[in-house]
């Protein structure tokens, strides 16, 4: 078969902190007076897995078609999954609980999950958004862990003001949190590990708190890092670590980008509009795209963007995990 950009159906996830906002903003499809707080875009999870919406591989879960195609899809033919990128959009019309993703090592030390490291791309922010970003100079496990008891986690970290624009990168073991007013393009590692250690002292629907992961979030802390020195990038190459590649591009009506072969990438377009145009000229070789959607481009897809308004976007390429097995 002729290789072609994949789009995918979007995976809502309701949370007690979300809101409408991806239906106004990006005209998601996403249930009415519902709190959608996210939108998987992208996923290879054992639970969650994104089906493809379009093309001869429509109905194939992402998984399935690099199985049957790995070489095509990924660029390497002895690639074993699962994906090595998880992409959502996230709402937060409220503030989210205080956080930590844990590394490898701390999860090989606790018997369980897997390793998350993150960045946050800053779609919208309303006027007076924050976000929490690692912990204040010199908090030290013991200091954290009496802030807990105490129910004043928030103050231990650093608060950090936020803009449309801005890219925050967050690595495996830093505690974090996301502000209310805000919606974030979300990039990370394959993993729905997530240690909760304080939740503001709210309740769900039913009157209930939120179970919390306090032993395996103080395990799972940095407390050694320095979140000041963590890069805030708006800019052209965002985030280059061992896991990801993130660059933003920005282009204006009428502009035509090329698409090389060889090598996988996805694209996730903020704003704008277009149409990615194939230069092996059969029907169904012309993919349109706008605000909102998130395209993979297979390694063997050669073709171009052809931008009819002004769009920004982001461009995410893998990195060590795509060697194969």
């Amino acid at each position: 078969m002729k290789f072609y950009p994949l789009k995918f159906k979007p995976i809502f996830k309701q949370r007690i902190w979300g809101g409408q906002k991806l239906r106004e903003v990006f005209n998601k499809d996403i249930p009415p007076f519902e709190k959608i707080g996210e939108s998987w875009e992208l996923a290879d999870l054992p639970d969650d897995k994104s089906v493809i919406a379009n093309g001869e591989l429509a109905g194939q879960t992402l998984n399935s078609a690099i199985e049957k195609f790995p070489e095509e899809i990924t660029g390497n033919k002895n690639f074993k999954g699962p994906f090595p990128l998880l992409i959502k959009f996230l709402d937060a019309e409220d503030i989210l609980s205080v956080q930590v993703h844990p590394d490898l090592e701390t999860c090989r030390r606790l018997g369980e999950g897997e390793p998350k490291t993150e960045c946050w791309y800053t779609i919208s922010a309303e006027k007076g958004a924050v976000i929490y970003k690692g912990l204040k100079k010199g908090v030290t496990k013991q200091q954290f862990a009496e802030a807990i008891k105490n129910g004043n986690v928030d103050k231990m970290l650093q608060k950090v003001p936020v803009e449309a624009g801005q890219c925050h990168f967050l690595p495996a073991g830093t505690a974090h949190s996301i502000g209310a007013g805000l919606l974030i393009a979300e990039i990370q590692t394959p993993s729905d590990t997530t240690y909760r250690v304080f939740d503001f002292n709210r309740v769900d629907d039913s009157g209930k708190p939120r179970p919390l992961h306090i032993e395996q979030a103080l395990e799972s802390i940095n407390f050694d890092m320095d979140s000041t020195k963590l890069p805030v990038t708006t800019i052209g190459r965002l985030v280059d670590c061992e896991y990801f590649k993130i660059d933003k591009g920005h282009q204006a009506v009428n502009c035509e980008v090329f698409i090389s072969s060889g090598k996988m990438k996805t694209l996730i377009f903020l704003t704008g509009a277009g149409t990615i145009l194939s230069y092996q000229r059969r029907e169904g070789s012309h993919i349109e795209f706008g605000a909102g959607d998130t395209l993979l481009i297979p390694a063997a897809y050669e073709g171009a963007i052809r931008f009819t308004d002004d769009t920004q976007y982001l461009t995410v390429t893998s990195g060590s995990p795509l060697k194969g097995s």
